[in-house]
């Protein structure tokens, strides 16, 4: 996999113990920004309680105005329904795309499961076409499985 070189600092950054889970999420997003040049936008969605939506968590990038989106709606709404990998190389060809800002061209959402529970997602955005491989899809399955560790 190309991007083996960043799981000690993925570790790294889950294992410190002296930040909140938060800050921690906060510095993962911002690894995986900093390091991969077509990630322009990185996120995690949790589900908000027992309602049927997510509830934007730690990010880095543009700011957002989805901050609560209902389950089924966009990319990420479809995989907390799905509970499966979404990987979209063109949002214009999505019929239900929540469009965040006019410069992004693809996006990846991966599950995040705790105890077999979808709780909830990593959401990455591109300003490049098409650029999400499985190298993309198997790194980020990684992170969320010792994400999932720490929840």
């Amino acid at each position: 996999m190309r991007f083996e070189y960043l799981k000690p600092e993925i570790l790294d950054i889950l294992n410190n113990t002296e930040a909140t889970v938060n800050e921690r999420l906060y510095a993962l997003c911002n690894l995986l920004r900093e390091s991969i040049s077509y990630y322009d936008w990185v996120g995690y969605y949790f589900r908000n309680g027992d309602k049927e939506e997510l509830k934007l968590g730690p990010y880095v990038g543009a700011p957002t105005d989805h901050t609560i989106i209902p389950f089924g709606k966009g990319i990420c709404g479809q995989v907390a329904v799905s509970n499966e990998n979404f990987v979209v190389p063109d949002v214009k060809a999505q019929d239900n795309y929540i469009a965040c800002s006019i410069t992004v061209k693809a996006e990846i959402v991966i599950p995040l499961f705790v105890n077999g529970e979808n709780i909830g997602q990593i959401d990455i955005d591109s300003n490049t076409a098409d650029p999400f491989t499985e190298d993309d899809e198997r790194l980020l399955e990684f992170v969320n499985q010792k994400v999932a560790e720490l929840l």
